[in-house]
């Protein structure tokens, strides 16, 4: 199927309510051009160089998110462009991002990330530490970011109850701070996952292969 017949697909089986992140790592250019012409605005990358040239490349009303684990000395790259960062998975990082944004007299949005999983490979807040560190959270401090939400992701599984399960945890930690922070997404699902995920409240699901076909 082409790349135009998976996007109508897969938007078809969702509500519009959902964000479709189109995960176009290590894509060509052509191939996120044609997801573009289709009308799609949103595309994820986990690398900051291929972020940065395809920024640069393609055309500048795109949604850029930053998927993957952000080093801090790598914040001052991308955030005069990024739409939304993913993975904030630590304090110090929360901080850069806070400081590089204020050197440009911005706004930057992000998610926090909690490792859900017990792969024991992922980033991110473990949960109680995340319950903590928003609970005690200062919002004043941070005058350049706006926390939109909580990202997560799965253990890689074929048990779909367990991958339930950690869906259903990261939707309780979003709900109990969902008001403080005036949350609007919850980012979990790939696609293996997201329509587990969707059942599971999220409105940010990141697919790769089901739009772009297998690498």
């Amino acid at each position: 199927m082409s790349i135009h017949s998976n996007l109508e697909k897969i938007k078809n089986h969702i509500n519009d309510k959902v964000t479709l992140v189109a995960v176009s790592k290590t894509k060509p250019l052509e191939d996120i051009k044609i997801a573009y012409d289709y009308g799609h605005k949103d595309f994820g990358e986990n690398k900051v160089q291929e972020l940065i040239k395809k920024a640069q490349d393609l055309p500048n009303d795109i949604n850029w998110h930053m998927i993957g684990h952000l080093q801090r000395n790598k914040v001052k790259y991308i955030v005069s462009f990024i739409y939304l960062i993913h993975s904030v998975d630590s304090h110090k990082l929360l901080s850069e991002i806070n400081r590089q944004a204020c050197r440009i007299r911005k706004i930057i949005n992000v998610l926090i990330q909690v490792d859900i999983s017990e792969d024991g490979s992922k980033f991110g807040f473990s949960e109680t530490n995340v319950i903590n560190y928003l609970e005690n959270f200062n919002i004043d401090d941070y005058q350049n970011i706006k926390i939109k939400g909580l990202m997560g992701m799965a253990s890689f599984s074929y048990d779909e109850e367990l991958i339930k399960k950690q869906f259903t945890l990261l939707n309780k930690i979003y709900q109990k701070f969902k008001k403080k922070f005036e949350f609007e997404y919850l980012s979990m699902g790939m696609s293996g996952d997201y329509k587990i995920a969707l059942n599971c409240n999220s409105n940010m699901i990141r697919l790769g292969s089901n739009i772009f076909g297998k690498r």
